[in-house]
């Protein structure tokens, strides 16, 4: 296949090719089966639930934004893979010209990974795009970063994980940090007695109410957390508004596996003000299907779903006008207090930005540890 755009190559071994044909799919998913066969911490993800997040005629974030899938062969092999992206509504939200790679898979071969960059930078550098920033799989209100500490596990559920030489791969390419991000670990035994003793003093304070999600009225509890969702994280960095097409794609995902003891809503009155979302860590039982359902996948996610003793807490956020009142720090301990009567022994919360003062405090105070660390990077095109 031709090359989609000029390209100067390294090593003119290697050729790129965008993704059409779904032998050519097929080949891009199955590369990182190959390069994790040996890696007991990767975690494969479900390959439908990936297609869809691939497919433009599928997934609503392609209502606002356009995506080239590309694989790099080298001597007629597979070995590399990237996805160069134009998110419109990043571009209009925040007012930068900034491109988007993800879905990053690569050999350890330096030629592969900058001739990888180079590919996703030239098909954006056309679209008035200055920057490449990355890995964003593939926004914000998706997996994002690239791990670069924290080897030693596998990955919680919805985060990503990479070697350890995908880091170097990238710098030697171009690319440089721009924002760095945490997971931090708590465990049951980090929430003490005098900890729960100023959670009851501070509950009183805030004069708050946190409830759980009442999935009887779950479309109007939807609409709430849509709410509270744009607006408590509408200053994040990278942020972008989700349509009311993704929330309601990723809300029904979701209701597929939430469990209501660990979602939270904060309220004043009648007025939602904060969200909390914490899930079971199901990439203990994904681990088992290797991707896919079927055959047998489908008993096997039942059978060891019941096994999980770790979870996840994947968004906590408060609209603006009433932060600093210590309402984060309720709805970490609600979860926590909940998550150990439900049998989790520990939980992740990810990610938190690095400069997130008010969250970085709030897992100190509570004892937890940064144990994983991811960064994205940026180069200018």
């Amino acid at each position: 296949m031709q090359e989609p755009f000029p390209l100067k190559r390294f090593d003119m071994s290697v050729s790129i090719e965008i993704i059409r044909s779904p032998r050519q799919l097929r080949e891009f998913f199955g590369l990182a089966y190959r390069l994790y066969k040996n890696d007991p911490n990767w975690v494969a993800p479900l390959l439908g639930d990936t297609k869809k997040l691939l497919d433009p005629k599928r997934h609503p974030f392609f209502e606002h934004a356009q995506m080239t899938r590309l694989m790099a062969r080298k001597n007629g092999r597979v070995v590399g893979r990237i996805c160069a992206i134009d998110d419109r509504a990043h571009v209009q939200y925040w007012q930068e010209p900034v491109g988007m790679f993800g879905f990053f898979e690569c050999e350890n071969d330096q030629d592969v990974a900058k001739t990888l960059v180079d590919s996703a930078a030239k098909w954006l550098q056309p679209r008035g795009l200055n920057y490449l920033r990355g890995p964003l799989n593939p926004s914000t209100n998706e997996s994002i970063g690239l791990l670069i500490e924290g080897f030693d596990s596998p990955p919680m559920f919805m985060m990503p994980y990479n070697p350890p030489y995908y880091a170097e791969l990238l710098e030697k390419a171009g690319l440089s940090k721009i924002k760095d991000l945490y997971a931090y670990k708590l465990i049951k035994e980090d929430i003490t007695p005098r900890l729960l003793k100023s959670a009851e003093a501070l509950r009183r304070r805030v004069k708050i109410k946190i409830r759980p999600i009442n999935v009887k009225d779950i479309r109007a509890e939807i609409e709430r957390v849509r709410f509270i969702y744009n607006s408590a994280w509408s200053k994040n960095w990278g942020f972008v508004p989700m349509t009311r097409a993704e929330f309601d794609y990723t809300a029904n995902d979701l209701r597929r596996i939430l469990d209501p003891a660990l979602a939270f809503i904060a309220e004043d009155g009648n007025k939602p003000v904060g969200f909390s979302l914490a899930l079971p860590d199901f990439n203990v039982a994904l681990k088992r299907i290797n991707g896919r359902l079927f055959p047998f996948g489908l008993f096997k996610l039942l059978y060891y779903a019941k096994k999980i003793h770790q979870a996840r807490v994947i968004t906590t956020g408060v609209i603006e006008e009433y932060r600093g009142r210590g309402i984060d720090t309720l709805f970490y301990l609600e979860s926590f207090e909940r998550g150990v009567k439900a049998g989790f022994d520990w939980a992740e919360t990810s990610w938190i930005l690095e400069d997130n003062v008010a969250m970085n405090k709030a897992m100190e105070m509570m004892g937890g540890k940064i144990y994983k660390h991811y960064r994205i990077y940026q180069m200018p095109l």
